[in-house]
């Protein structure tokens, strides 16, 4: 009885262990990254595993925080040792609504739920017990139709809060379907972008520290209608024309007669209908080949409701200075285009303090680092 008892209580305590935030992890490699088809001189590892990995932050001491949607949980992963797998992981919240969006700035992590953000102060000193978070603020809507949040501090020390569209198509209020910023205590909220229908991703250009951002585009109007948009916002007041106009040049068929699409600003490159387009980062590190440096890669999250399935890939937008000159694949292979089979889908990217590139990925769990060596 004594060593059943025992047997128990290690048991027991293995499990606890197992829920222990810093615990150790060990990750074998996936053999699916095979699938994966990027440029030569680069490769593709399995950095972590996180259940529906979504948004990405890193602080300065390298300890990555990520975001969930269809989970309650944020978590923090760190690589240890130095061979590019994290090998700690912790969760430092669960039973929160949708936070999807992480940022870390001033030694606190900014978590975003659909209607309120947090901040959890000082937490690389308490990684392994957080504590309650601060409400910096709790007044967005409710909506959980696009009510998932990414968010990010600007060059101005705002943080960038988006609103979606509580709807597929709509006229709504102006908080909805828009960006907006604040200071980061909370206070002094402003509207900063309007007719952004769902935008899960933005930053900033490293030279002229303008705006640019992502937008799903419209549903039901057909495979090849409307295309998703990236954009960029130089100045606050700018209206990108949601629900009115699409693309550009496509009026909403439903709610057009109200507006031209002459009175919005039209995107700076239109991507591919329903492919979902997500985080984005401009490359400034030194490790990938010279061509890369201040290109966008763009993470596509791929269609769900579309005839034959599209994005599923990164996207390399090649600029000369703040102008888009085109486009290509970066990195492709989690939809088998022949059998229409998906394995992952890409949300969001983040550059490392060396150079290499992390890809969330919240379909295989998983965190992948991409680099490069010559």
């Amino acid at each position: 009885m004594r060593i059943f008892n025992f047997i128990v209580f290690v048991i027991f305590l293995a499990a606890c262990q197992s829920k222990n935030s810093g615990s150790k992890v060990e990750l074998p490699q996936d053999s699916l990254l095979s699938k994966i088809n990027l440029p030569p001189g680069f490769t593709i590892r399995v950095f972590a595993e996180v259940e529906n990995a979504r948004s990405l932050a890193a602080s300065p001491t390298g300890i990555i925080y990520v975001g969930n949607r269809n989970e309650d949980k944020v978590y923090a992963v760190q690589d240890t040792d130095g061979d590019f797998v994290a090998d700690k992981k912790w969760v430092l919240a669960s039973g929160l609504n949708m936070p999807n969006g992480v940022a870390f700035r001033d030694g606190d992590l900014y978590v975003a739920e659909v209607n309120r953000i947090l901040k959890f102060e000082n937490i690389e000193a308490r990684l392994d017990n957080p504590g309650q978070p601060l409400v910096v603020y709790d007044k967005f809507p409710t909506d959980t139709h696009h009510g998932w949040k990414y968010i990010a501090f600007g060059p101005d020390g705002k943080l960038y809060v988006p609103v979606g569209a509580p709807c597929n198509i709509c006229e709504s209020a102006p908080v909805y379907a828009a960006i907006h910023r604040m200071n980061a205590d909370g206070t002094g909220l402003e509207l900063f972008a309007s007719g952004v229908r769902n935008t899960v991703g933005f930053t900033w250009h490293p030279q002229s520290n303008e705006l640019w951002f992502t937008d799903n585009g419209r549903d039901m109007l057909g495979d090849d209608v409307p295309p998703c948009e990236l954009n960029t916002a130089p100045q606050a007041g700018l209206h990108f024309g949601y629900p009115y106009c699409h693309g550009g040049t496509i009026p909403d068929p439903e709610i057009s007669t109200k507006k031209s699409c002459d009175e919005f600003v039209k995107p700076a490159l239109n991507l591919g209908a329903h492919v979902a387009p997500l985080g984005l980062k401009f490359y400034t590190g030194n490790q990938f080949p010279a061509n890369y440096q201040n290109q966008i890669i763009l993470a596509e999250h791929g269609s769900w409701n579309r005839s034959k399935k599209s994005g599923y890939k990164l996207t390399l937008v090649k600029l000369n200075g703040s102008m888009v000159v085109g486009s290509e694949t970066f990195a492709s292979g989690w939809l088998n285009d022949a059998t229409q089979e998906v394995w992952g889908r890409p949300v969001d990217v983040l550059q490392l303090a060396d150079g290499s590139l992390l890809v969330s990925d919240d379909h295989a769990g998983k965190i992948y680092r991409i680099s490069y060596t010559q």
